[in-house]
């Protein structure tokens, strides 16, 4: 077994998780307690606020994507050498896709898995009483998650926190605190989310405001003392997760690539790699004592006149390509191919190593799980090797065209298709790769 933990839940998307989640981790770190946060679900972003908040690294928890060794696995490093998880959800408690039991997605399937309670914030703005009845539901619904209490958030008026209070307690059910409406704690948002916390500005102040409003409002002994659960004993095996081959690997990380899961570094640092990071938005190229490139995903769409600018950084791709493999996903892709599209229409020149033109001028939606079956061998396995991930973008393909890099399903269809593009050693999808799954397809 390894740290108790707590998971920050809510009834749908927007109810105040977040903020909820960063003020009870840095509200935990500043009494002195060594806290980890996880996130539930597919999400750069929010692992990043919370490893700002505590000073540990987050792990994404994701049961459809995820084998349940996996979860224990991540589990277990995410409760080395700490006093408590804290878990934060994603979308709705139960909310996820069709699935086996226990691997549809959802967050109570991580809360069941792992024996964490769960801390539900109810937005009751709009409601009183009827919050109890809510609560009443979410605690009869599954019987494999144990509700720990509610925190009543966004509330209007002391006669309000009153009435939903004590009609709340009175089925008995625990409140851990109440909320009252803040607009100056609000964290700021674009197209894939929130801002990342690299440029969220004045994020460490605003992170102990966050915690100002926890300690103020919440009774943080209590939630300390519900943590429960932690790890099944799984042993420290080592991580299964897609890995490029070679002992070292060049990684983009900059403002426009920044979607890099925590796991897969941490998988790959502990099976003997070192991973080289470089800028390209500093016009850095990969480093030419490395054996494979990975371009993560991020927000290339916004920075891609100084990309098309920086020859150094796409000369050097090139020249990388010709002896040694290179995979971009989702932001990484655009900028494999020949012509990223802007907000504004303007088309700017990338790399043109696979022949692929994409637009952010002309949004779509693209979201969801994917599976991927690899159709040739890659930096992210064996052909025939099986994947499993995500899609989420807007932007939307113009041209495409060329071998694909593997044919995907996503949650609600066996049906193949192709997705992605392969060129000599270079390939790239919209596909995001969380883990390996067991077999091949």
């Amino acid at each position: 077994m390894t740290a108790p933990g707590i998971l920050v839940a809510a009834l749908r998307s927007g109810a105040g998780k977040t903020t909820v989640t960063l003020g009870l981790l840095r509200a935990l770190a500043r009494r002195g307690l060594r806290v980890s946060g996880v996130k539930c679900g597919p999400d750069y972003i929010d692992p990043a606020f919370h490893a700002a908040a505590t000073g540990r690294e987050s792990f994404n928890l994701d049961s459809w994507t995820m084998e349940t060794e996996l979860l224990g696995q991540l589990a277990l490093r995410a409760g080395e050498e700490a006093d408590i998880i804290v878990a934060e959800g994603a979308m709705g408690l139960f909310d996820g896709v069709p699935g086996a039991p226990a691997q549809t997605g959802a967050s109570a399937d991580i809360a069941a898995h792992l024996g964490w309670p769960v801390l539900l914030v109810m937005d009751v703005s709009g409601q009183a009483q009827s919050a109890a009845a809510i609560a009443h539901g979410v605690a009869l619904y599954d019987a494999r998650v144990k509700l720990a209490g509610v925190l009543l958030n966004r509330v209007g008026s002391e006669r309000h926190r009153k009435l939903a209070q004590e009609a709340i307690e009175a089925i008995g059910i625990k409140i851990f605190g109440t909320l009252p409406r803040d607009q100056g704690i609000a964290l700021p948002e674009r197209h894939l989310g929130l801002v990342q916390a690299g440029e969220t500005p004045g994020l460490d102040s605003l992170l102990d405001r966050l915690a100002e409003h926890i300690e103020s409002h919440v009774d943080i002994d209590a939630l300390i003392a519900a943590a429960a659960g932690g790890s099944p004993d799984v042993g420290h095996a080592p991580l299964d997760i897609p890995r490029p081959r070679g002992g070292r690997i060049a990684v983009a990380r900059d403002e426009a690539f920044s979607f890099f899961y925590p796991h897969l570094a941490r998988g790959w640092r502990e099976t003997g790699a070192d991973i080289v990071f470089f800028s390209p938005l500093t016009d850095e190229p990969p480093p030419e004592d490395c054996d494979a490139c990975w371009l993560p995903g991020g927000y290339p769409e916004l920075h891609a006149g100084r990309l098309a600018a920086a020859q150094r950084f796409l000369g050097g791709l090139r020249r990388f390509a010709a002896t040694r493999p290179i995979h971009g996903e989702c932001g990484g892709y655009m900028t494999l191919g020949r012509t990223l599209i802007d907000a504004a229409g303007a088309a700017h020149e990338m790399a043109g190593l696979l022949d692929l033109t994409t637009s952010f001028a002309q949004r779509k939606l693209h979201l969801g799980y994917r599976r991927a079956r690899l159709l040739g061998d890659c930096a992210l396995g064996a052909a025939g090797d099986a994947l499993a991930g995500h899609e989420f973008r807007y932007a939307t393909i113009v041209s495409e065209k060329g071998q694909p890099f593997a044919m995907v399903t996503d949650a609600y269809s066996q049906e193949e298709r192709p997705a992605g593009l392969r060129a000599g050693l270079v390939t790239g999808s919209f596909f995001h790769a969380m883990t390996k799954k067991k077999g091949r397809r």
